[in-house]
């Protein structure tokens, strides 16, 4: 007895139907192409080539420029300069915090609140180790070595000595001088009074080789100058320059002010040295 064949669906029998495309000729009518197909055939090959479709058209965007022009996608150029700009705000972040710190720091200094004995902690070490300085003061021999050297310095004359050129130097305020040089006394300086704020002016070019603060003097900008000259600025209320800057003759570099522990009014206590001694500042500047 022969069994019975199941009969394909008719979901399957649709799928599995063949069909015949054939490109014919229409003057002629002649067979130029056919093919058979299936509606799974169909199906697949268009699953496929769909697939194969996205797949490029997901890497054309994905390592090209082409995802650029797609709205909600950024450039690599906006990217780069968004990167560069995050680096530099952080580092100015750090900055920012490290000068905070050095403001908090130095602001009791700057107010007052710290006394300068506290400061100087140099003093306060010989205070405590209590120095003699009697005791360290030159002796006679060393006084007549000292003036015997000096007094070969200042008069000896080379060849190159009349080929410098002199300089002229510039007033660094202008008023009454109310104590003078006195090398007696170790005074090696005028003492020009003058009303707080006033600007303080370099003598000559020259390049700050020292802008600071001490206990006794206050602010302090020393500037060195051609020829061997330097010129030291005390007691100034604001200091404009800092160390390694390069200053041109009548440039402001502080202000007058009534700092240090020695000072007795707004006034600017003025050296000027040469080949490391003191010379009278009056010899060489009208403070008039």
């Amino acid at each position: 007895m022969a069994k019975n064949k199941k009969k394909p669906s008719k979901l399957k029998q649709k799928l599995t139907d063949k069909y015949r495309l054939v490109v014919l000729n229409e003057d002629t009518f002649q067979e130029r192409f056919s093919l058979k197909l299936s509606r799974l055939n169909v199906f697949v090959f268009g699953g496929i080539f769909s697939i194969l479709l996205i797949t490029l058209t997901t890497f054309l965007i994905a390592f090209t420029s082409l995802k650029e022009y797609i709205p909600g996608y950024s450039s690599t150029k906006l990217k780069k300069d968004a990167s560069r700009l995050t680096y530099k705000a952080d580092s100015l972040r750090i900055r920012l915090a490290v000068l905070e710190k050095f403001t908090q720091a130095i602001r009791p200094v700057l107010t007052g609140d710290i006394k300068p004995e506290a400061i100087d902690s140099i003093r306060n070490e010989a205070d405590k180790a209590a120095i003699d300085y009697e005791k360290l003061e030159a002796t006679e021999q060393d006084l007549q070595f000292r003036e015997e050297i000096e007094r070969k310095d200042r008069y000896a004359l080379s060849a190159g000595t009349a080929n410098k050129a002199k300089i002229v130097f510039f007033a660094p305020i202008t008023g009454n001088v109310t104590q003078s040089f006195n090398a007696a006394n170790k005074h090696f300086a005028i003492d020009i009074v003058a009303k707080t704020g006033t600007p303080v002016k370099s003598i000559a070019d020259g390049t700050v080789i020292l802008s600071g603060w001490t206990a006794e003097t206050g602010y302090i900008i020393t500037v060195q100058h051609a020829n061997n000259y330097v010129s030291v600025y005390k007691h100034n209320g604001q200091l404009l320059k800092q160390q390694g800057d390069f200053v041109k003759s009548g440039e402001v570099i502080a202000s007058v002010g009534s700092t240090g522990e020695l000072t007795t009014g707004p006034h600017l206590h003025f050296e000027l040295w040469n080949n490391g001694y003191p010379v009278n500042p009056t010899s060489y500047i009208n403070f008039q």
